[in-house]
């Protein structure tokens, strides 16, 4: 497994559209939410902005990097190759995505850590941390499920928009109009309870356990992610 991840993370610096997926998009969108703190903070909140840079790094540098990923490594026969090895399919999954993994966290962690230091540190930071690793797992689930449906790294520039913009969408209209109206709905969408978490765990004023019952929405989403990944990804036969 650790084989496979330091010679994918290789191949993720020599590619220069992946490079820019990965870290060039995210940090710019996310320097200019941190810039622009005042003007975002008095449409949503604080919470919102931690909320849409955390999704900026989930959707473009860990989902559709992800998928483009696994979609590239099918057409060029690499994943045949694997499975020609002793390496059990986890251990094959896990490490083509553990690099892409990694550094998103690392991302995330580290514009996370820049916007407390210009705006205030979070109300709960154990409670931040939750949503974050909720939130990695779904988008994870979620693009093993969307490699299934893409034949080329060039597919994946179409198949990985939808879940994309629709989880940044979702995420703007939480952190912005909140969940008073349409509770249900808001919570249901992926990325909407996750986001509302990123917001009490930043903000404050919610108490724990009320903050925690929005971690079933998106753990509920992380199953349905993996049940759909099982059925949609097309591995090559072993050997």
């Amino acid at each position: 497994m650790l084989s496979i991840a330091l010679s994918e993370l290789i191949q993720i610096f020599r590619n220069r559209s992946v490079l820019i997926t990965s870290f060039v998009m995210p940090v710019a969108i996310s320097a200019f939410f941190i810039y622009q703190h005042e003007l975002f903070a008095s449409v949503g909140s604080l919470g919102y902005i931690a909320a849409i840079v955390m999704f900026t790094v989930c959707a473009f540098g860990l989902y559709a990097s992800s998928v483009t990923t696994l979609a590239s490594r099918r057409q060029n026969l690499f994943l045949k190759r694997l499975r020609s090895t002793a390496a059990g399919d986890a251990g094959i999954l896990t490490g083509l995505v553990l690099p892409v993994t990694v550094i998103a966290l690392v991302q995330v962690a580290v514009i996370m850590a820049v916007l407390g230091v210009v705006t205030g540190t979070p109300a709960n930071l154990g409670l931040l941390v939750l949503a974050v690793a909720a939130t990695v797992a779904m988008m994870i689930g979620l693009g093993l499920a969307t490699a299934g449906l893409t034949n080329s790294p060039e597919h994946a520039q179409v198949t990985t928009l939808p879940v994309s913009l629709g989880v940044i969408a979702v995420a703007s209209w939480v952190g912005i109009a909140g969940t008073e109206d349409l509770t249900l709905l808001k919570r249901l969408l992926p990325g909407g309870s996750a986001t509302e978490l990123v917001v009490n765990a930043w903000n404050g004023g919610v108490a724990v356990t009320d903050s925690l019952l929005l971690l079933a929405p998106t753990l509920a989403w992380v199953v349905v992610a993996v049940v759909l990944a099982s059925r949609l990804f097309r591995w090559e036969p072993r050997r």
